[in-house]
């Protein structure tokens, strides 16, 4: 990796990273543990990277903690996720708003327990005037779900505004308006699984063959190297893009 990555300074930092946080099952299945010890070491990664994700730059992270998928998985499992998120958000609450990060939840919250509604609340108004790193947690969440949602949205408008839409005022409907500059996924899996359909129309996708509980910092690094080679075009040429830099 230092080969790979001379310094930080030569790095692009996305400004927007995502991450699809993949791999707690198999990584609990190869350390012969139950799938819940896998989810237990994922909220480890999960401090590890909001912490190198803030200090090297990132403005914005998201991460897809939770789709509305998984309600499918075994209620064993499921109310384990749930316990557990509800630990974790008790435990890092202070860590978040010391360190300067804002942070939502992203994703219908209706169908928690009220348990939880309450602590995301405490999380999000705690952190509500944070602004070194905004920090949104997908959770019930699918990127389909918050289109849908944001054309119902459009719908209850008045006639004029919907008459004057375009991609910036309609991206302001959703949760996260923001465009992914990079999307990473750990666990070798290529796809991107409904996630933030809408704001990834133009991001890099890095596909990691690291397990979710084992991604670290140099594996945040080797994603970012990824990234500062590619060349964001757009749709413009190469030639139009370097000349756009010189501007």
């Amino acid at each position: 990796m230092q080969e790979q990555v001379a310094s930080l300074d030569n790095l692009k930092i996305p400004h927007h990273l995502a991450v699809i946080m993949d791999g707690n099952g198999r990584w609990a299945q190869n350390h012969g543990k139950l799938r819940v010890s896998g989810h237990q070491e994922g909220a480890n990664a999960v401090r590890r990277i909001i912490t190198e994700s803030a200090k090297m730059g990132v403005k914005e992270l998201t991460l897809f903690a939770f789709s509305s998928e998984n309600w499918k998985r075994p209620a064993l499992e499921v109310n384990a996720l749930m316990t557990l998120f509800v630990k974790a958000i008790r435990q890092e609450t202070l860590h978040l708003l010391e360190n300067g990060i804002c942070t939502k939840i992203i994703g219908d919250k209706n169908r928690f327990p009220l348990i939880l509604q309450k602590q995301i609340a405490i999380l999000e108004d705690t952190t509500k005037d944070c602004n070194v790193m905004r920090l949104n947690i997908a959770a019930n969440y699918g990127g389909r779900w918050e289109i849908l949602k944001a054309a119902k949205t459009l719908m209850s408008l008045p006639q004029e505004r919907r008459d004057n839409l375009d991609e910036e005022k309609f991206s302001a409907l959703f949760d996260i308006p923001c465009d992914v500059d990079l999307l990473i996924r750990t666990g070798g899996e290529q796809r991107i699984s409904n996630f933030l359909l809408w704001q990834c129309a133009y991001a890099e996708i890095f596909f990691s063959k690291t397990l979710w509980p084992d991604f670290g910092k140099d594996d945040l690094l080797e994603a970012f190297t990824f990234f500062s080679g590619r060349e964001r075009r757009f749709g413009m040429t190469s030639e139009q893009v370097r000349n756009k830099g010189l501007q």
